[in-house]
């Protein structure tokens, strides 16, 4: 079960949530919690732990800290620990859930600050007024129990990858590309490309199977558009397209025309089309020993490159 709600504490946000899962990087369990005070033992520190490819300490203000408005709670924070974390000037950005135990409910009170970028000069974040002291004495809460209390720590530690991408939309118009083929009922098997044309700074061609490809063989026209450079594309940038293809007969007939295809070209698409343009019956009877155009029509939508 879980639950969580917004807080405004100190000058950060923290999202709280009660959930069943126990801290999974630390736990520091304090037994006869009451001495801090009777001692006035006003801050502890923990041992050190890792997480996230560094050291990290747990502090501990019993009854709050006082120099960040945390009177009468109980503060806690996340230090960097180790031999020079922070080398050359260099930061970490950090986001760490603080965990109170609930003995009586067995669950925990987790707490999340904003993400928080430490550096030599800031090497701690947390949560100053984490809870108050009235809250957490009160044995009927379950936080305190036998004058024992369990905190716990989970540290994720935000590292960039680089990896990203950079989506380009293009406000072009289409072209259309007329390819004229003689007595195409006569062609043979082989597939036929057409003259090379450019949209949208790419080149492209129409691809024909004149008697079907290899699924389609004797069966059907098979046409396809074809990105003449795609294997010159980086990996991860791709160029998207809507095109349509027509058959057209004498005096600008069209005999067949699908529907438009979008779709975005690859170095692993490198053509896209319909295997089953058009049954070779039908162009036999309607192209006959007549010449026929090839039209391609293309508009360029958009292109993704990495980013760099």
């Amino acid at each position: 079960m879980t639950t969580s709600e917004i807080h405004r504490e100190a000058d950060c946000a923290t999202t709280k949530e009660i959930r069943d899962a126990a801290p999974s990087h630390y736990v520091l369990k304090i037994k006869s919690f009451s001495l801090f005070t009777k001692n006035n033992i006003d801050k502890y520190e923990s041992s050190e732990f890792e997480a996230g490819g560094y050291q990290w300490k747990l502090i501990l203000y019993p009854n709050g800290d006082k120099s960040r408005n945390g009177e009468d709670h109980i503060s806690i924070y996340l230090a960097a620990s180790g031999t020079s974390p922070f080398q050359l000037g260099g930061a970490i950005h950090v986001a760490v859930r603080f965990s109170l135990y609930d003995q009586i409910c067995d669950r925990y009170l987790t707490k999340q600050g904003r993400v928080a970028r430490l550096h030599a000069l800031r090497a701690e974040c947390g949560v100053p007024r984490f809870m108050t002291r009235k809250n957490f004495d009160d044995p009927s809460n379950g936080y305190l129990v036998d004058d024992t209390c369990f905190f716990g720590a989970e540290v994720f530690v935000i590292k960039s990858l680089g990896v990203g991408e950079c989506v380009t939309l293009k406000e072009s118009t289409s072209y259309t590309h007329e390819w004229k083929i003689l007595t195409l009922p006569s062609l043979g098997d082989d597939s036929r490309y057409s003259e090379a044309f450019t949209v949208g700074d790419h080149k492209w061609k129409v691809l024909l199977y004149p008697r079907g490809n290899q699924a389609n063989r004797g069966q059907n026209l098979s046409v396809f558009l074809f990105l003449v450079d795609a294997e010159k594309l980086a990996a991860g940038q791709k160029v998207n397209a809507r095109f349509v293809i027509r058959l057209k007969g004498p005096y600008n007939v069209v005999h067949h025309q699908p529907e438009a295809w979008t779709m975005w070209f690859s170095s692993s698409i490198t053509n896209w089309g319909w295997p089953s343009f058009m049954p070779l019956k039908m162009v036999r009877e309607r192209v006959s020993d007549d010449s026929c155009v090839i039209a391609a029509e293309v508009t360029v939508l958009g292109t993704v490159s990495k980013l760099p």
